[in-house]
């Protein structure tokens, strides 16, 4: 690489003050080339040696090269060692090699010989930015997600297009006997009945809300008097009945204020009546499901109070690939630096005009890697203390899993830590606070397919405040009750190419593993519909709409501070200028 070169990319990195000084710039370009570095890994070298000896990141002057040339020998040492013993274990392999050869007659193996020059360490960033980014980035930000261990990620990346009729038939039952027992414990239940058995007296049954075969090829919506219910084949041989209500039907154990109960293909119910013989089952009292557990207050801690954005896909509008809205967040993101930055796809959609004509001048893969990978990693020298989340979408191109659930983007993308790879849908945690995101337009399927009954409340749970009961928290609080990112099955007849829903691998899509798993405190659902930030019972809703649209969503948590994470945590809904 040429001198200029060297100072332009020395400008870039470490900023015009470094690159004002000759001498400070001879010494970066001596050490560079010393060590075989670009000046990149030179730049998270000495982030690394600042962070962890001063945890702050001074601007690099004369005074801290002395120090950074220690760390890098020291560095080349240790390596030069490993390599040195692993060097020597070869040499002892071969000379008992060559031994046993001449015992039997065999020729002789070579003999490996020790490497006594430096290793030639390259310009590998992935490889650099493992080792040294993790030492001083994300100080404030406690992770935790998604297993990443190697037999996690197989089982996420599953193959698909071989799903069997008894493995659909099989997880749609488990989903049913499941909501069956959390029932049974929660009011108290003796047995299930059978929706297809005439009784004289009132029972309880459970199960899947389905359209028929007609309705759902037509994409007729689902209304009071097309209900069928189908039970599991262990508590009814997964027969289909139908149901009706009447006005005289109640709702039990619902949230005080609500007022009704809603219904959608997939939906599971517990209701209580009697089949008289007449066919259906005589619906006297819906049974809301039980609710999931409520998080417990997290501690008071200033150290654990962050900043945060929220920007979903599609990140250029769908006549060019020139990701004009994207930039101009990124433009946005450089002042206000927040510590986490959640980014929900699709990045390189699929579905864009030019993609679908091919019309492209790079490779899927090389227009993610310059337009997001490269740019952030450029973000992050100027905000090393960011954390940047990624999840995929359905319609990514770049994705080799095309179906729901989904797995991460590969991590061979990027080396730097700080950028973490999670699968759709996908729950975690920052400094306590959890969150669950999903990529897939959830509200605005159920919107579609959802029908909405009023009823008399029997026995409702008083909430601490007044509930909401907008449209968009009701189905909200649908995905919550059904404890599933995307509950209706099947997928709507004209909307199912935007989920490709894998019901055999449907347990990917829960919302809790178990009954100990609390409500996410913040629930990320990108869609079509209206942005919004709402609280939800004990979440916080999240829509922050596409940027193409020009919206995105910021969050503030407030770490020192009484009650739940909901009433610690600001959103707001923001336009990219």
């Amino acid at each position: 690489m040429s001198t200029e070169r060297f100072c332009k990319e020395i400008a870039g990195y470490f900023g015009e003050a470094v690159a004002a000084d000759d001498v400070l710039v001879k010494e970066c370009i001596a050490m560079c080339q010393a060590y075989n570095l670009t000046v990149e890994a030179l730049l998270y070298k000495w982030q690394a040696l600042s962070y962890s000896t001063t945890k702050s990141l001074p601007l690099l002057t004369l005074k801290f090269v002395p120090d950074l040339k220690a760390k890098l020998q020291q560095e080349l040492s240790r390596t030069n060692a490993t390599k040195q013993e692993t060097t020597s274990q070869n040499v002892v392999s071969s000379n008992f090699a060559r031994t046993r050869g001449k015992a039997s007659g065999f020729s002789r193996l070579p003999i490996a010989r020790s490497l006594d020059v430096p290793l030639n360490v390259g310009p590998v960033r992935s490889t650099i930015v493992k080792s040294e980014v993790s030492e001083f980035v994300g100080s404030r930000i406690v992770f935790e997600g998604p297993k990443m261990d190697p037999q996690s990620r197989k089982n996420r990346a599953y193959r698909y297009m071989y799903e069997k009729v008894s493995e659909r038939s099989e997880a749609l039952d488990d989903r049913i006997d499941e909501f069956a027992d959390l029932v049974q414990k929660h009011y108290h239940i003796d047995e299930f009945a059978d929706p297809d058995a005439a009784t004289e007296e009132s029972t309880t049954i459970v199960g899947r809300i389905v359209l028929d075969s007609e309705m759902s090829t037509s994409g007729a919506k689902l209304n009071e008097s097309s209900l069928v219910i189908e039970s599991s084949r262990m508590m009814g041989s997964g027969v289909r009945v139908p149901i009706r209500l009447t006005p005289e039907t109640k709702i039990r154990g619902g949230i005080k204020g609500i007022g009704g109960s809603s219904f959608f293909p997939g939906a599971i119910v517990a209701l209580r009546g009697r089949n008289g013989g007449g066919g259906f089952f005589l619906v006297e009292e819906i049974l809301t499901l039980p609710p999931i557990k409520t998080p417990s207050p997290p501690p008071s801690d200033a150290n654990a109070s962050f900043s945060m954005c929220i920007a979903c896909g599609p990140f250029t509008v769908d006549s060019d690939l020139e990701y004009k809205p994207w930039e101009n967040l990124l433009d946005t993101l450089r002042a206000s630096k927040p510590a986490v930055l959640l980014l929900v796809g699709p990045f390189v959609d699929a579905t864009n005009s030019r993609i679908k004509d091919g019309d492209l001048d790079d490779t899927p893969e090389r227009l993610f890697q310059s337009q997001f990978i490269e740019k952030l990693q450029t973000f992050l020298i100027q905000s090393p203390e960011t954390t940047v989340l990624l999840v995929p979408s359905i319609n990514d191109i770049t994705s080799d899993h095309a179906v729901f659930p989904q797995c991460e983007l590969g991590v061979e993308s990027s080396g730097d830590p700080r950028m973490r790879y999670l699968p759709n849908p996908c729950r975690f945690s920052i400094n306590g606070v959890s969150f669950g995101v999903t990529s897939v337009d959830t509200l605005f399927h159920l919107r579609k397919e959802e029908f909405f009954r009023r009823a008399l409340e029997i026995d409702p749970l008083i909430p601490v405040s007044e509930p909401a009961t907008d449209a968009m928290s009701s189905l909200a609080r649908n995905i919550i009750h059904q404890r599933s990112f995307y509950p209706i099955f099947p997928a709507p007849f004209d909307l199912a190419h935007e989920v490709n829903l894998d019901v055999a691998h449907s347990e990917g899509l829960r919302l809790v593993e178990s009954e100990d798993e609390c409500t996410p405190d913040v629930l990320v659902l990108p869609g079509r519909l209206k942005h919004f930030s709402k609280v939800v019972d004990t979440s916080v809703v999240i829509n922050p709409s596409f940027l193409t649209k020009g919206t995105y969503a910021t969050m503030s948590y407030t770490g020192q501070a009484s009650g739940l994470a909901k009433d610690r945590i600001t959103i707001n809904i923001s336009r990219i200028s």
